[in-house]
């Protein structure tokens, strides 16, 4: 793996934590559902609008359309929509601790449900990972945190993990920008109908809530999307996920220095030894491909 693939995975792993702290600031100023649905019209559209410009096309396959369906519903809608709604009532440090459990609900599904085989140290990445998401939960739910803000977070983590099995190899065949802003649009009309049905749309102005939207639809929404599909590109996808380990870290730190989320000794050994889970799954994989 060369430096310029270090930094790109690095530079991915922490726009994507961030994206957690900044959500709760929206949320503070702004409906949740609403906010989404904005932020998704934006995103969305600037990302067709680069892909035309480099020549892609949204004449897609039948797999990429339904990748594109599946994936901008489940995470862009039911993933981030119920995120957004739980940031209301819990930490952004709890959000993105259990949104960073994906790669390792991935790995146990992919046992449980297709029956992969699991190489020893998977396993043991796995118990590792689960563990360390006990004794996080464990504490915070003695300390109050409101459960069902939590069980929000638990569904969204759920349906992100459920997309990313439906969609694996779905997307091969070029156009992966196009894809990436057309699934926004998808998640743009399903939270626009959510909210409809369940939000009365509130917002409070503020500079905050203005950095907090631009940054989030600008770089967590486009730019680490595009970085994401670079890296992948030039090391392959085992290879990329393996900087997923270090969201557990990043996501409470971010929070912690820009919000003063306090954390507990027994959440620092919960996250490093979620991180450790995370990265023995990923070289488990990348030994195996």
């Amino acid at each position: 793996m060369d430096m310029r693939a270090i930094l790109a995975g690095l530079a991915f792993a922490l726009m994507w934590s961030s994206a957690f702290t900044s959500a709760r600031i929206i949320v503070a100023d702004a409906s949740p559902l609403a906010a989404l649905t904005l932020r998704y019209l934006i995103s969305g559209l600037l990302g067709v609008i680069i892909a035309k410009a480099l020549g892609q096309s949204w004449h897609l396959t039948r797999a990429q359309w339904r990748a594109t369906i599946v994936f901008g519903v489940l995470q862009n809608a039911v993933y981030l929509g119920l995120n957004f709604v739980a940031m209301q009532t819990i930490e952004a440090s709890v959000a993105a601790i259990i949104a960073s459990t994906m790669p390792l609900l991935v790995a146990l599904a992919g046992w449980l449900v297709l029956k992969e085989r699991l190489a020893r140290l998977s396993v043991a990445g796995l118990v590792a990972g689960m563990l360390g998401v006990g004794l996080i939960m464990g504490t915070r739910i003695t300390g109050g945190v409101d459960l069902v803000g939590l069980l929000l977070c638990v569904i969204g983590v759920i349906a992100l993990t459920i997309a990313t099995l439906a969609v694996r190899g779905a997307t091969s065949g070029g156009n992966f920008l196009m894809i990436v802003g057309l699934q926004m649009l998808v998640g743009c009309a399903t939270l626009a109908l959510a909210t409809a049905l369940f939000e009365t749309p509130r917002l409070t102005p503020s500079w905050p809530l203005l950095a907090a939207f631009t940054y989030t639809t600008l770089i967590p929404g486009l730019a680490a999307t595009f970085v994401w599909f670079w890296l992948v590109n030039r090391i392959g996808a085992t290879r990329a996920a393996t900087f997923h380990f270090l969201n557990p870290f990043l996501g409470v730190a971010i929070a912690a220095l820009l919000l003063g989320e306090q954390l507990g000794l027994l959440d620092l050994l919960g996250v490093a030894i979620i991180a450790l889970g995370i990265l023995a799954v990923q070289l488990s994989r990348q030994k195996g491909a």
